[in-house]
């Protein structure tokens, strides 16, 4: 599972040849959520609001930057690293 950004505790991943609609995987605190990367609706799990938002106001800022990545993984190639939230 390729790490491709970390902020605030929260940990955003992908996993290799997934399942559509293109979605990334965010950890925070024992929580997981798999998220559409265009909509940002939760597709299965949950994260505490506040990870939420913080979350939702990152995929925002990096949605072209993520749809390349899901690309890439569904490849099985190098994912880039996207910025953080600040």
């Amino acid at each position: 599972m390729p790490v491709v950004s970390r902020f605030f505790g929260i940990v955003i991943a992908f996993y290799w040849e997934d399942h559509l609609p293109p979605h990334f995987h965010a950890k925070y605190s024992g929580d997981e959520a798999t998220i559409n990367i265009r909509t940002g609706d939760i597709l299965r799990g949950s994260l505490p609001r506040r990870a939420l938002s913080l979350v939702d106001e990152w995929r925002r800022l990096h949605v072209e930057e993520l749809l390349a990545n899901w690309e890439r993984a569904c490849q099985r190639k190098p994912l880039a690293y996207v910025n953080p939230l600040e």
